[in-house]
């Protein structure tokens, strides 16, 4: 698999950072829409550690992108571009946090209670299950295992998704687990609010108000540590705002503006 694909035409002065950890391609249909006013890189990270992701975006930024860009990322791509922006700020020329998990671990806690309160008891008994295996080291197949428990937890992400379909969605659960325990950590220690300290370009965060990571574990914490901080709330929305139906128009309206 390549590890970045572009979108639209030169020079590359976006780029649009998947979540998961290990869920490539997930930001596509965000990608090819901010194609249309910018060129566009969609990385796709490979590392199986929080440095070796670090550097490996780095490297496509410096070597493909026109530096300093533009970072959108989503859900841990906003960890990610975090990450960059506070350790080589010279690459950064914006940072734009979609759905971005909380920064203290406070806030944190309630993201796994309030996704399977939303679902289905049925739905709810499978996803326990499937954490249940994720977390034995016996288990095999875990790849497929986290697939399933994402399109799960996927159902109470959502406000009213459109039935847009997934590109290019694959789950690597090696990637999942060495890079974000190693955030867990970060935030616990809280050395990653700290790196606000370092972060010299403006921060906007945009977030949905039925996204189960709270709004405020974003919007508390960056307005206190940053000088230049915008934080958009998105009505109706939930965790993937371009796949909502109710606020897709608004989110993409907002990206197109702060790009």
């Amino acid at each position: 698999m390549s590890t970045v694909r572009k979108w639209g035409r030169g020079p590359y002065s976006v780029a649009v950072i998947h979540g998961g950890p290990g869920a490539p391609g997930e930001v596509a249909p965000v990608a090819r829409e901010l194609s249309t006013v910018q060129g566009v890189l969609e990385p796709l990270q490979t590392e199986t550690t929080l440095d070796g992701q670090v550097q490996e975006l780095r490297s496509i930024l410096l070597e493909q992108g026109k530096v300093p860009v533009t970072l959108v990322g989503f859900s841990w791509g906003a960890f990610l571009s975090w990450f960059v922006a506070a350790r080589y700020p010279a690459l950064v020329k914006k940072l734009i946090l979609v759905s971005c998990p909380p920064f203290d671990d406070q806030y944190a806690a309630s993201i796994t209670r309030t996704r399977l309160i939303r679902l289905k008891q049925k739905d709810q008994a499978e996803a326990q299950a499937l954490i249940g295996k994720l977390d034995n080291p016996e288990t095999t197949e875990k790849n497929a295992i986290l697939a399933r428990l994402g399109c799960l937890l996927a159902r109470a992400d959502a406000f009213d998704p459109t039935n847009s379909e997934d590109e290019a969605f694959h789950c690597q659960y090696d990637i999942f687990r060495g890079v974000w325990d190693e955030a867990a950590e970060l935030r616990r220690t809280q050395i990653l609010i700290q790196m606000a300290k370092s972060i010299k370009c403006p921060v906007v965060a945009i977030h949905g108000n039925w996204d189960p990571h709270p709004a405020e574990g974003v919007n508390e914490p960056l307005t206190k540590e940053l000088k230049d901080f915008r934080f958009v709330l998105l009505d109706k929305c939930g965790h993937r705002p371009w796949a909502e139906r109710n606020a897709s128009e608004d989110f993409f309206k907002v990206l197109v503006e702060e790009i």
